[in-house]
Order: structure tokens, then sequence, then C-alpha cells
């Protein structure tokens, strides 16, 4: 049985979770590649919270491994990742987990306090983690990328799609202005990033490759070799001077204001879970996954 979004804040509610994914991340090692693989495919990819810790167990993995050079995100499956998971039998809220950020466990905490902690931990922190690991990181992006599932492409510091993916956030019609690790404007122009979130529209990996997003948008069928070709290429650099060239670009995009522009994302995604359950007595305001699916299923025809 699935926890409802309307139980997810009740203090001390017994946790009512059944993983049906005994390995929700998958890990390998070869020629200097670590790849990790994303492993809820029944689910086309959807992130609980055993996903984000075993992701982040993953990546701690390969930092660890002298060998690894390079890591290479990506999902099993036909997509690469649907977002968080907001209604299946494994979605685990509820559950408390050893924590790897400095934020107190949230499963007994009343109010936005709930929402707040976990999002603390599980998105927005984890994600920065990952996207400040000193070796190079490339997501491999097939079917879709939504919502949460950006985040986790977004962390990564390149992207090679394939020509049938495609990136969407559509969270603003759950009265959400933005999945937590908020990186629209620095992946995007700010007036594309807004149409992006607007609409909530999927773009094209022909457009978001235009837009920069992107760095190469391949043939399905070449993607996993195309990907790894990359990958090589990369790990034949120094590995001091690969920490130190991702250093750099990053501290450039903190220069700009990147991450207070998330915390302040970040407290707007919070105040607008509070107001969708003043509202509609849910955090993302009545949202209905099939309406999501017939929206989509519009766009596709």
């Amino acid at each position: 049985m699935s926890v409802t979004k309307n139980e997810e804040g009740l203090a001390g509610r017994e946790d009512r979770s059944v993983y049906e994914t005994d390995e929700p991340v998958r890990y390998a090692s070869a020629d200097g590649i670590a790849t990790i693989t994303l492993n809820r495919p029944q689910y086309n990819n959807a992130q609980n919270s055993q996903m984000t810790y075993a992701l982040d167990a993953a990546f701690r993995r390969a930092v660890d491994d002298d060998a690894v050079k390079v890591i290479v995100l990506r999902g099993e499956g036909k997509h690469f990742c649907a977002g968080h998971d907001i209604g299946t039998p494994g979605r685990d809220v509820n559950k408390p987990f050893e924590r790897v950020n400095l934020w107190w466990d949230h499963t007994n905490k009343p109010g936005g306090e709930f929402m707040y902690a976990r999002e603390q931990e599980v998105y927005l922190n984890m994600c920065r983690r990952w996207r400040d690991l000193p070796k190079p990181t490339v997501a491999m992006v097939q079917g879709a990328c939504i919502a949460g599932g950006l985040m986790l492409a977004w962390v990564c510091d390149l992207i090679v799609a394939s020509d049938d993916a495609f990136f969407q956030d559509p969270v603003v019609r759950m009265g959400i202005p933005g999945v937590e690790y908020f990186a629209h404007p620095y992946e995007l122009n700010p007036r594309i990033a807004k149409e992006f979130l607007f609409t909530g529209d999927r773009m094209s990996a022909e457009r978001a490759w235009q837009m920069g997003m992107v760095n190469r948008v391949v043939a399905r069928d070449e993607l996993e070799s195309a990907t790894y070709a990359l990958a090589a290429k990369v790990a034949a650099q120094p590995r001091m001077a690969l920490a130190l060239a991702k250093q750099a670009v990053n501290h450039v995009e903190e220069l700009q204001g990147k991450r207070n522009a998330m915390e302040a994302a970040f407290a707007w995604h919070q105040f607008a879970h509070s107001h969708s359950e003043l509202i509609s007595g849910d955090r993302v305001g009545g949202f209905d996954a099939r309406s999501m699916a017939a929206a989509n299923r519009r766009q596709e025809g």
C-alpha cells in the first residue's frame, strides 16, 4: 500500500512502504569508468528515498576508487528518470534513513518542517554534493527526463541524449515553482527557462542541445557507444587536472549566484507546499498523476 500525499506530513505515522526493488541502483566499473544505473524501470526510474541514498553511496564508491576517472549515470529501461516517486508501492517518504547531510530526521516532524527537512536532505543537498564531487560525471539520457530526473542530469558535468529523449518540468501545474535543485536559469536562457516552467511542455533533445543544456544528441542505438566514447576520452586526462577544471567552472557558477539562487528558490518551493496544503489539503495542489499522463498523451498527439 502506498502512502498518500495527505498522509506524508503526519507525525508518528507508521511507515507502510513496500520495497519492490532489491537493487534500486546498480554499480559497475571498468577501464577507468564507473557506471551507476538507476534500476526501477518498472516505474520509469522514479526516485524514492531508497534509490536516492543508494545513488549517494554509489557516487561515494566511485569517488573512493582510485581506478575510476569518470562516472556515467544512466537509467535502466525505456526512460532515464520520470522524477520523484509520488505514488508507487515503494514510496517511502515516512521511512527514516541514516542521513548524509546535517539535517535532522524528518519523519516525526509536524507541518512544513516535515517537507523542509526531508527535501533539504534527499533533494537539494544531495544534488549539490553530487555536483561538487571531484570526478567528471556524464549523464546518458534516453526517453523521459522529467522534474526530479532533471536534477540528476543537471548535476552531471556532461549530458549525452538520444534523439528520442525529452526534458520536462511540469510542476507549476502542481502549484510549485520548479524542482528543488533549481538550476533552470543556469541550464537555459532565462526567457527559455520561463517558457519551460510556465507551459510545462516537453523540450526535445535537439532543442535542449540548441540551448546548451545537452552536449551531444545521437541516435538511440548509438547512445551507449557515444556516451562511453566521450567518457573514455575524458578519462584519458590527468585526474587532478580534471578535478581542478571542474572546480574552476563550478566556481564561476557560484560567483554568478547559483547557490544563493537555489536557496531562495527552495524557500519559495516550500512556501508553495504550505500554500497548496492550505488551499487543497494536499501539499502538491491536488495533483493527480493520471492527469499528468493524460496531458503527456495529448502532447504526443
